[in-house]
């Protein structure tokens, strides 16, 4: 029982780091010392009930973060346990015409697992290429006996979400938890202070949700993919998220441009589960917060 407990823990923790920064895309100014809110960069606020836009109107983002080819590994560790596989990946595709990234985040317990409790999990999300915001979110989970498949095209333009499910409103550029992952990692931090909050939405299921990611300070850490300058942040999930937490999941990324996930941290009750970072490639251009050793 102890063991089918580890690994349901370490499933969830492995999901929440897909969808940790997980929520939606507005970015603005802040608005208080402590808060900065994200709204969308061209300053388009619509009301999606009301008003819609075209092709032509659709923002147009910087993204020196990540691109097509980025391949990411974790291992996630109970204490001297690794008990999961977890992978990110980038590849090239087209919807509606638009150039897109086709992102696959894959969760897979380890085979001396599969015999006490098999995970097979697997999300993909089409995100626009020169505008970071979804136009389509899959979510296949396989989990023991449990299954379960959900989809969700996001018609950016006239700001619904068409779920397997259900047709649901939007606000404009609504994130899935995959996208708004990437698009978190576009976000300059090099001026947060400790503290400071980032204001997020992500869209899953039937509803929209918010997230607070705080700003807690900056770290050199070592995984087995190297060392590395590091930013941490801890997500504040309300309640009816698709996560609920009291604070304790820590995330780092990479003190640079790439803002690469290094290492995710989850205290529960009998210890600590740690998902790091193992092996990358194709990333987005040079990492200069890895320190190389002499």
């Amino acid at each position: 029982m102890m063991k089918q407990s580890i690994i349901l823990v370490v499933t969830l923790v492995i999901m929440f780091y897909a969808c940790l920064m997980a929520q939606s895309v507005q970015r603005d100014s802040v608005n208080s010392p402590d808060t900065a809110h994200i709204q969308p960069e061209n300053g388009i606020d619509l009301d999606p009930l009301e008003k819609s836009m075209d092709y032509d109107t659709l923002r147009k983002l910087p993204n020196p973060a990540f691109g097509v080819g980025e391949y990411l590994r974790f291992d996630v560790d109970y204490g001297f346990i690794t008990a999961g596989d977890a992978v990110m990946k980038i590849s090239d595709t087209a919807y509606n015409g638009r150039s897109c990234y086709k992102i696959e985040f894959t969760v897979t317990s380890k085979p001396f697992f599969n015999w006490i409790y098999k995970v097979e999990d697997r999300y993909v999300s089409i995100i626009d290429a020169e505008g970071l915001f979804p136009w389509r979110f899959e979510q296949h989970i396989r989990e023991g006996s449990f299954s379960r498949d959900f989809t969700a095209d996001f018609d950016q333009l006239q700001h619904l979400a068409i779920t397997s499910e259900g047709q649901y409103p939007i606000p404009p550029y609504v994130h899935d938890v995959m996208s708004a992952f990437y698009y978190s990692r576009t976000i300059d931090y090099s001026n947060f202070r400790p503290g400071q909050k980032v204001q997020l939405q992500n869209f899953y299921k039937d509803s929209t949700y918010e997230l607070s990611v705080k700003f807690k300070g900056r770290q050199t850490i070592e995984v087995d993919a190297g060392k590395f300058r590091c930013i941490i942040v801890e997500p504040l999930v309300k309640e009816g998220g698709l996560f609920k937490s009291d604070g304790q999941i820590y995330v780092w990324f990479t003190d640079d441009e790439r803002k690469i996930p290094i290492k995710v941290k989850t205290k529960i009750p009998i210890g600590s589960i740690d998902s790091d970072l193992v092996e990358y490639r194709g990333i987005n251009g040079a990492i200069h917060a890895k320190i190389e050793e002499n």
